[in-house]
């Protein structure tokens, strides 16, 4: 498979790389690996050129967060399928044959992602891309596997390869061509949801994206930002209200936008309730950081609209919190 790339984006992952590293050399010998480091200031550099002379390592000048760092670095990296992969993974045996394959057996299908499982509770799915990603009309992601912080035990009940709406940017894979031929991601992301988007983006032109189950890798997660971290909040808050100024077509966006900022405004209130101060101001920085975005995002909407059917068409808040529905088999 010489037209397969492994592409680990670091940033002063040192610890990651000397845990997760070998597992990822033990099993992928067919295709070529990069290390893009984002100006670290530990010693991974010197890590890898002491441990991995065979791992082509692409030094970043400044740090330019997940969505800058991978498109820099992508920019001199010719392989077909590129599998863009957290430092913070395990990969498993065979891990990569399966979205090899699916990406090279169909022009249709242009990027794909492996089942995610927890590696410290390795039964149970992990909350970055479980078994394949999904987005409700209102913009709320979700999961075959995870609804919020819910997390389901792997019974195989989720090991059908289907079509979804997002797949994890913790491990992507994807067509170089399309990938590239899209922009990359929207480094103005920065980084948290930069993936949603690239693949509403992706669907929106026609594409699909799929689940591939029998491939397996172990995700330690939150390993630069844990979910507490108010900059993490505010990445996120921010980049879900760019995400569907994006993507959605204006006849949705008129009433969508003002219901998601009353409930920005509910999920503040609890925060307040559970004394954290810090993640209201975020939420606050984030709605005046998303309204100074709106110029550049204006220019960045699509003619084509075509993912909005793929939407789940209740809303995940509704299921999730008065119906108290806990597993994606509910919905």
């Amino acid at each position: 498979m010489k037209d397969l790339a492994v592409v680990i984006l670091n940033y002063n992952g040192q610890a990651y790389l000397e845990k997760f590293l070998p597992s990822v050399v033990k099993y992928s010998s067919d295709a070529k690996i990069y290390v893009i480091d984002n100006a670290s200031n530990d010693d991974s550099i010197k890590f890898l050129e002491d441990n991995y002379e065979n791992i082509n390592l692409i030094p970043l000048k400044e740090n330019l967060g997940y969505a800058g760092g991978y498109n820099a670095g992508l920019e001199i990296i010719h392989e077909k399928i590129l599998v863009l992969l957290n430092s913070d993974i395990e990969v498993t045996e065979n891990w990569l044959d399966p979205l090899y394959k699916t990406l090279k057996a169909s022009n249709d299908i242009v990027a794909c992602q492996p089942k995610i499982l927890d590696f410290y509770n390795k039964d149970h799915f992990e909350y970055a891309g479980a078994s394949g990603g999904f987005l409700d009309y209102l913009g709320y992601a979700f999961c075959r596997g995870r609804l919020f912080d819910t997390l389901e035990p792997d019974n195989k009940q989720y090991n059908e390869p289907i079509e979804i709406f997002w797949a994890t940017g913790a491990c992507l894979a994807i067509k170089n061509e399309n990938f590239k031929r899209l922009g990359g991601f929207d480094a103005d992301f920065f980084a948290h949801m930069e993936e949603i988007d690239l693949c509403w983006r992706l669907k929106n032109m026609g594409h699909k994206i799929v689940v591939c189950p029998n491939s397996v890798v172990l995700h330690v997660g939150g390993g630069t930002l844990n979910k507490e971290n108010p900059f993490k909040t505010y990445l996120n808050y921010r980049n879900n209200l760019a995400l569907i100024f994006k993507n959605l077509p204006f006849s949705k966006l008129t009433w969508v936008l003002p219901l998601r900022l009353i409930l920005d405004g509910v999920s503040a209130i609890k925060f307040l309730k559970d004394g954290q101060f810090s993640s209201i101001w975020a939420i606050i920085r984030a709605h005046f950081a998303f309204y100074a975005m709106i110029p550049s995002l204006m220019k960045k909407r699509g003619s084509d609209f075509l993912a909005t059917k793929y939407l789940y068409q209740k809303s995940i808040v509704l299921q999730y919190f008065l119906f108290k529905k806990r597993k994606f088999t509910e919905l």
